[in-house]
């Protein structure tokens, strides 16, 4: 199948997204863009199974995520700086407090379980519906809808706010810990 020209500009905007996507599942730049990467080559490759005026991200999504658990599980048996000594050399102290917060932010969601990260990621970063992300994990809404609520209650403990003024006057603070409206509508 040849490529139409719509189809070359939604992967070409998807790209942004579904490296957030990846930096939240992997918690490291490098892994991510790997990911992303990997995720592009399969979907091109499969081009031929993409229905045409379907949704392009779900799809994308989709794929970037089967990659990351097959990655996932290929990798389970490694030992990657077990002690962190390697990671912590590396660290540098953040300057600002709102990067500070990120931080915080980015650690206490990557102590999620997967299934709970992703979840909340979907809806809460890249403002997919309830149904949008239950489609694409491949689960019930009402799995997805605990899953979000059982990972924002958890963040709030972890960071110990009470709720997403805390983090900061930033909407992309708040994003992440308040509901979309199109998952309230839902």
């Amino acid at each position: 199948m040849q490529p139409t020209e719509k189809t070359k500009q939604d992967l070409l905007k998807a790209i942004p997204s579904l490296r957030a996507f990846a930096l939240s599942l992997t918690g490291n730049p490098d892994r991510a863009d790997d990911l992303v990467q990997e995720a592009l080559i399969r979907a091109w490759a499969n081009l031929g199974s993409f229905t045409e005026g379907t949704n392009m991200v779900a799809w994308l999504y989709t794929i970037l995520r089967n990659a990351f658990y097959s990655e996932y599980r290929k990798r389970s048996r490694e030992v990657e700086d077990v002690d962190g000594r390697a990671a912590a050399a590396q660290a540098m102290p953040p300057s600002q407090l709102d990067h500070m917060n990120m931080c915080d932010f980015r650690a206490a969601l990557m102590t999620l379980p997967a299934d709970q990260r992703e979840a909340l990621v979907l809806v809460g970063a890249a403002g997919m519906s309830y149904e949008e992300a239950a489609e694409i994990c491949g689960c019930a809404l009402g799995t997805i809808k605990s899953r979000i609520n059982r990972a924002r209650t958890r963040l709030a403990h972890v960071l110990s706010v009470d709720n997403g003024v805390d983090f900061s006057a930033d909407a992309e603070w708040r994003a992440a810990m308040e509901q979309p409206a199109t998952a309230r509508a839902g």
